[in-house]
């Protein structure tokens, strides 16, 4: 029986006690974005503040859709990180199916953007619209990474409602969370997600 992702993780519970996942709160697992990252390029600072500055007024006319959110902060965002250049490949829309071993349930759902190295998942983007908590997309976005064709490696995901960016690790049944980052709040907010999906690219593309 096929069961839409989002109908069947709705909570982080449920996706915890699907998978067997648990959460690892050890600084040393999720040290991918807490690195001394190289300052970004004037050039890449000023197209991050003109984006952000285009969001805060489209989201001060309102809530925002997914699809807007999509298009004003997460597109332009992976763009500047490098994920629309070699070696990395795009898709929109992905299709995923997950195979339950102790159910006959198959999983199924749409992740928003998927960037792709070789069979690697690098980063999984989920987005919602601003009227939901980042929280809200955590189950399905673990469901999703899940799915990942290369499980023996680690793969993350960044998490958006367009006013928070919340980063995920996913490696051998454990996930770890980064702290939420806030661009309405600061400049510097976004400057800093850039630069943690800039390491990631280096450092995954470097080991393949």
């Amino acid at each position: 029986m096929s069961v839409v992702i989002t109908d069947a993780i709705t909570t982080i519970a449920e996706a915890e006690g699907r998978f067997g996942l648990g959460r690892s709160e050890a600084e040393s697992f999720f040290a991918e974005w807490q690195q001394d990252w190289p300052e970004l390029p004037r050039g890449d600072r000023a197209k991050l503040l003109e984006m952000r500055q285009r969001y805060i007024y489209q989201r001060t006319q309102g809530h925002l859709l997914e699809g807007t959110v999509l298009l004003l902060m997460a597109s332009p965002l992976l763009a500047i990180a490098g994920f629309y250049d070699p070696p990395f490949r795009i898709r929109a829309e992905e299709s995923v199916q997950l195979q339950l071993t102790d159910a006959e349930e198959v999983l199924q759902g749409r992740i928003d953007v998927l960037v792709l190295s070789e069979n690697f998942w690098v980063v999984v983007l989920e987005a919602k619209k601003t009227a939901l908590s980042v929280w809200v997309a955590l189950p399905q976005t673990l469901a999703y990474l899940m799915a990942n064709p290369t499980p023996e490696k680690p793969s993350f995901a960044l998490v958006t409602n367009g006013d928070e960016l919340l980063f995920v690790k996913l490696e051998r049944g454990s996930y770890g969370l980064s702290r939420i980052f806030s661009p309405l709040v600061a400049a510097r907010e976004l400057e800093i997600v850039c630069q943690i999906l800039r390491f990631l690219g280096l450092a995954i593309s470097s080991t393949l």
